[in-house]
């Protein structure tokens, strides 16, 4: 078995907030906050990494709900191959795989495995907790395709479909504001909104051209922090994936606070913002939970945290 390296005992017992609960004042939740606060010089120190001792696939998403971590991943059977020319609208095949909902305490046991996702639709991919329910899409493995959108309860791990939709939906948030339903498309190129049921009421796109959003939550009051990667060609026919995190206003869609994150996996390299990520804040820091190197990656998954002093 993998050391485990755990968070530092200063930290046991901080209360968490953010992420976690509604922000019943009104007023931007501690999360929010202390992101705007952040630039890119912001610095960042690696406290913990917990090895998930598990087959974790690929990682896509997180959501915390009190001790609990939430993470969606995909286990690839058959992997999607890319057509000399479309066909029937869509540029690869469909692949074969299975959509896992992990619940994952603290110290990264595995407590239960959902599976989600119906034939093609097997791709989970970011995920939020709106204070009652997790909201978790399972979109195929493919641009313009489709998705299901469910809802678990965290308690009982019901899964219930809430609606479906016309594109590959890589992540979704709800409003707590308003109660509707934001989701992004392929490489989030598309901001969608809709219904709880599923009537679309927007779809616009995406004004940052710096990340693909991989995975979003919600933030009092009425925003969305979301981490991601945009893959850049480098020299010498290499690439390197630019990491950040961005704060929108989920009214407008516009773009309030955007920030490089300059970290990599300690294990494979990746840029620490490629997979999960969820931020949370103690009384005395910031913190970014994230995942980014996949089960058969050397050394495996691990929930990699960092954290920044507040302001």
């Amino acid at each position: 078995m993998r050391s485990r390296i755990l968070i530092s005992t200063a930290l046991a017992g901080v209360l968490l907030t953010g992420l976690t609960t509604a922000d019943a004042s009104g007023k931007d939740s501690g999360v929010a906050r202390a992101f705007e606060a952040t630039t890119r010089s912001t610095a960042w120190t690696q406290v913990a990494r917990v090895p998930l001792n598990f087959p974790t696939y690929h990682p896509q998403g997180f959501a915390l709900v009190g001790d609990l971590i939430f993470m969606t991943s995909v286990e690839v059977l058959e992997a999607p191959v890319k057509y000399p020319e479309p066909v029937d609208g869509y540029d690869r095949s469909p692949g074969k795989g299975i959509g896992h909902l992990f619940v994952i305490d603290r110290q990264g046991n595995l407590k239960k495995d959902i599976r989600l996702g119906e034939g093609t639709a097997y791709h989970p991919g970011g995920i939020d907790y709106d204070g009652q329910n997790l909201w978790v899409p399972a979109a195929e493995y493919r641009p313009d395709s489709r998705a299901i959108i469910y809802t678990v309860d965290p308690r009982t791990y019901r899964v219930t479909e809430r609606f479906r939709a016309n594109d590959h939906v890589g992540g979704v948030v709800r409003d707590r504001t308003t109660g509707l339903v934001h989701g992004v498309s392929w490489g989030s190129r598309t901001l969608y909104e809709w219904t709880t049921t599923g009537r679309r009421l927007d779809a616009v796109p995406n004004e940052s051209h710096i990340l693909d959003y991989q995975d979003c939550d919600y933030v009092a009051r009425g925003k969305q922090l979301c981490g991601g990667v945009t893959t850049l060609p480098g020299p010498a026919d290499t690439t390197y994936d630019l990491g950040g995190l961005a704060l929108l206003d989920l009214r407008t869609n516009r773009i309030l606070h955007e920030i490089p994150f300059p970290a990599f996996s300690p294990t494979t390299g990746h840029s620490a913002t490629r997979n999960p990520v969820a931020l949370e804040t103690t009384n005395t820091k910031l913190r970014l939970l994230t995942a980014p190197d996949d089960g058969e990656n050397p050394g495996g998954t691990e929930i990699q945290i960092y954290e920044s002093p507040l302001s």
